[in-house]
């Protein structure tokens, strides 16, 4: 690699460690092209993304970064998932782990936070931000909904009520 292409990709790693919220950090080794391609798209729906950069290059780049507490973890061939939701990417690792066992997660970071293997298990089993605003609105929806049903309920009560009166009526003539 010249001398101005690692310049390029420190440059690169570090304006994404700069914006990302969470990074995890794992062992790829033996996986094959068609499982990283997979691995990258499944990170790609979520939100997500994959980075495979050499080891120093990366140290360099976490500097001045919150997430520089993973460069200890950067030794080996090691992959860096990185998102803006601080689940996505955890999300995504700890599910394809499970199916690929050559893919093994070494821990990561949220912030300033140093997470640990079972710290990244964790945040990977909390819903995600669309799934917690969808909740939020769910809850939001159900007072108003039952107020519209509260409302609604005498008058078909009363409804009932006269039906009933009108079939005895017409029965008894």
């Amino acid at each position: 690699m010249e001398k101005a292409a690692k310049k390029d990709a420190v440059e690169s790693l570090n304006g994404l460690f700069k914006t990302t919220s969470v990074a995890v950090v794992a062992h790829y080794s033996g996986l094959t092209v068609a499982q990283m391609q997979k691995l990258r798209s499944q990170m790609k729906l979520a939100g997500a993304s994959v980075k495979v950069s050499k080891n120093r290059l990366a140290k360099i780049a976490l500097e001045g970064t919150d997430v520089v507490a993973i460069a200890s973890l950067l030794k080996g061939p090691t992959v860096i998932a990185t998102s803006d939701d601080p689940v996505a990417a955890p999300k995504v690792a700890v599910e394809f782990a499970k199916t690929n066992d050559k893919f093994v997660i070494l821990g990561g970071s949220m912030g300033t936070t140093v997470l640990n293997v079972d710290s990244v298990k964790a945040l990977a089993a909390l819903p995600s931000l669309d799934e917690l605003r969808a909740k939020i609105v769910g809850l939001l929806v159900a007072p108003a909904t039952k107020i519209a049903q509260l409302s609604t309920a005498p008058a078909a009560k009363l409804a009932r009520v006269v039906q009933a009166y009108a079939s005895k009526i017409e029965e008894a003539a």
